[in-house]
């Protein structure tokens, strides 16, 4: 067990565009019974995160922060990682392992921390597990439209989720009617950049470097990160727009994925607080040893290595309890 700190920058701009399998209704949200679960079961069951790599911990550090009393298991299909450059039916195949891995852990939601994997086998995923909420991602371009002066945004993302069906479905139904440009930038060194522990002398970085100021050139006031690596990089990026003097926001949509997540539980009657504030225990004994304490984060990867721990341990910080799950 090692112990790591996580360092969560708030993003001011929610992303509408989150994805799950339960809906609103003008009565609230529509309850669902989980796979004849009972509700202290599921209260006390953990929440599923699936990433291609350790990119989705960018999301897990959001959960983390608005639910700490909720225990975690992150899958990264590190063996398979980059998911961006692979067909459609391998994306889906590789995705719909990793959930049923979660499944069988017992979890009580799962949220596809992959914008490459929802955009290609997020509905497959819910009619596998109609019982089960999964929760997905579309790049958060829905609010940096919203927010734009300049009626011109991009999206940087990989290659899957720029030609996904669920980005490009929010670029014809909001962003063509409402007159605003989006450029879609793909680089497909980013998320092995990432994976690296993000070099600074790297020619990964310096090509960044270059296309921010490409960015502004083109009058791009609002960033667009769409892929769960890059809320990563989220810091160096806005060290150099603060360095060339840009007016470009940059926009991710981990709160918003957490506030959704905190939503469904709710709703469904499934949150870790709620079955802490009925327990038996002493609640003066709760509030001083369970409130935002985070619960350890059980880590399952498809190929371990030493500088893999090392570069988890770094991104999630001393914060945060790491268990490595072993058979």
């Amino acid at each position: 067990m090692t112990t790591s700190q996580a360092n969560i920058e708030q993003t001011n701009i929610l992303d509408s565009h989150v994805l799950s399998n339960t809906s609103i209704n003008n009565a609230g949200m529509n309850a669902m019974v989980i796979d004849a679960i009972s509700i202290d079961d599921a209260q006390r069951a953990p929440i599923g995160l699936f990433d291609s790599g350790i990119g989705g911990l960018s999301v897990y550090l959001h959960l983390a922060q608005q639910l700490p009393n909720e225990r975690y298991i992150y899958y990264a299909d590190t063996l398979n990682v980059p998911y961006g450059n692979r067909e459609s039916d391998d994306i889906e195949s590789l995705t719909l392992k990793a959930v049923e891995w979660l499944h069988k852990q017992g979890c009580k939601l799962i949220v596809i921390a992959c914008n490459s994997a929802s955009a290609y086998a997020l509905d497959t995923a819910r009619r596998s597990y109609p019982n089960m909420p999964i929760v997905g991602l579309v790049p958060a371009l829905k609010p940096a439209i919203l927010a734009s002066n300049s009626g011109h945004v991009a999206v940087l993302a990989t290659k899957a989720t720029l030609n996904g069906r669920l980005l490009n479905d929010v670029i014809t139904n909001f962003a063509n009617p409402n007159g605003t440009v989006v450029t879609k930038y793909f680089d497909p060194q980013l998320v092995p950049w990432v994976e690296a522990g993000m070099p600074l002398q790297d020619e990964t970085a310096q090509r960044l470097r270059q296309q921010i100021q490409v960015f502004a050139n083109e009058g791009i006031d609002h960033l667009v990160l769409g892929c769960t690596h890059y809320p990563f990089f989220k810091s160096f990026l806005l060290d150099e727009i603060a360095q060339q003097q840009l007016a470009i926001q940059v926009v991710d949509s981990g709160q918003a994925i957490a506030e959704r997540v905190k939503q469904l539980l709710v709703a469904n009657q499934m949150s870790a607080t709620l079955y802490n504030e009925t327990s038996t225990q002493d609640l003066s004994a709760i509030n001083k040893t369970n409130v935002d304490i985070r619960q350890p984060l059980t880590f399952h990867a498809t190929k371990y290595s030493d500088r893999l721990s090392a570069l988890i341990e770094r991104l999630l910080g001393q914060e945060t309890i790491l268990q490595y799950y072993s058979e």
